[in-house]
């Protein structure tokens, strides 16, 4: 029988969890009784790590992981993944929006010959504000890194070791996992599952850390802000070189006696500005190189429980 690991991100989530785990054990053990499931506790303000510990001090299955500081969901994730020693991981959220009963139908449906199966969510259950901004942040996604992005598709699902294996093998610094499972390839599909609301509590995720998010996205898996900084700035030589023409056949017919003040203060403002805006996404980039060459951790554990 395979062995199974479920690995969860966990993040003020300490009224959830005791139900997290329950749901999960009876799901995945119709499939089998090898299994573990990894709950890494982000650092969060609430009291998750001890529900998370007195729970691992009376059930082998649980591996409980404390990060150092809040690192962030897929950082997370893969503290989970490099714990995980199943030949089939399933990664969820802690918040039970995933539905820990569609484990079973993941599993089955991975038996077909897929490596990946990746939970379509069907009938999102999210407010109006994450569904709106969900959907232009993956458009502009996929404009930008210039594969099909899928906003109905998350973390939710099953893969082989293979596909976690190669995961883990990618140590950037910048981690985003549903970009990184599309990236390493293999077979997969997809399968609509049931999603449900917040059964607790709010998303941790603001604005603010969204736009961080996307930034931090965009610049990690793709060069197109660049080639179309390079591509504006040759359009822009292009009509400036169009318009030197214009002006200078209409000074040779002696249409011009003095150029115009505003003319020349606009192209001073529009150059410049471009100019800056270009000089600041160049160094959006060095910066993101920089941090990755101090080869710093990716994450870093301040405690790891596991009974036996």
């Amino acid at each position: 029988m395979p062995k199974i690991s479920v690995v969860s991100p966990v993040y003020r989530a300490e009224k959830i969890i005791p139900e997290l785990i329950s749901r999960i054990k009876e799901s995945v053990e119709n499939i089998t009784m090898d299994y573990e499931i990894i709950l890494v506790e982000d650092n969060g303000p609430d009291d998750s790590w001890q529900v998370i510990e007195n729970l691992a001090q009376n059930d082998e299955t649980i591996i409980g992981i404390k990060l150092s500081r809040n690192f962030g969901q897929h950082y997370a994730i893969t503290a989970g993944l490099d714990a995980s020693n199943g030949d089939w991981v399933v990664v969820m959220d802690c918040d039970l929006q995933d539905q820990p009963e569609e484990i079973p139908n993941l599993y089955s449906e991975a038996l077909k010959g897929y490596d990946i199966v990746l939970a379509q969510r069907h009938q999102r259950r999210d407010s109006f504000f994450k569904r709106f901004f969900s959907a232009a942040f993956y458009r502009v996604l996929g404009y930008l890194t210039g594969s099909k992005q899928d906003e109905s598709i998350a973390n939710f699902g099953i893969y082989s070791k293979k596909v976690i294996d190669a995961v883990k093998s990618m140590r950037e610094s910048i981690r985003y996992f549903p970009t990184m499972v599309k990236w390493v390839g293999f077979k997969s599909t997809k399968l609509k599952v049931k999603h449900n609301k917040r059964s607790e509590g709010e998303t941790s995720y603001n604005m603010k850390k969204l736009l961080n998010l996307a930034l931090d996205i965009i610049l990690a898996f793709s060069d197109k802000p660049i080639r179309l900084a390079v591509k504006l700035g040759l359009l822009i030589s292009a009509m400036s070189l169009v318009i030197s023409i214009v002006y200078l056949a209409k000074y040779l017919a002696g249409h011009v006696v003095i150029l115009g003040y505003t003319s020349l203060i606009i192209s001073i403002w529009l150059l410049s500005g471009l100019t800056m805006a270009t000089l600041g996404l160049v160094g959006l980039y060095i910066g993101k190189t920089f941090e990755g060459v101090k080869q710093r951790p990716i994450y870093i554990i301040e405690k790891k429980i596991k009974r036996g």
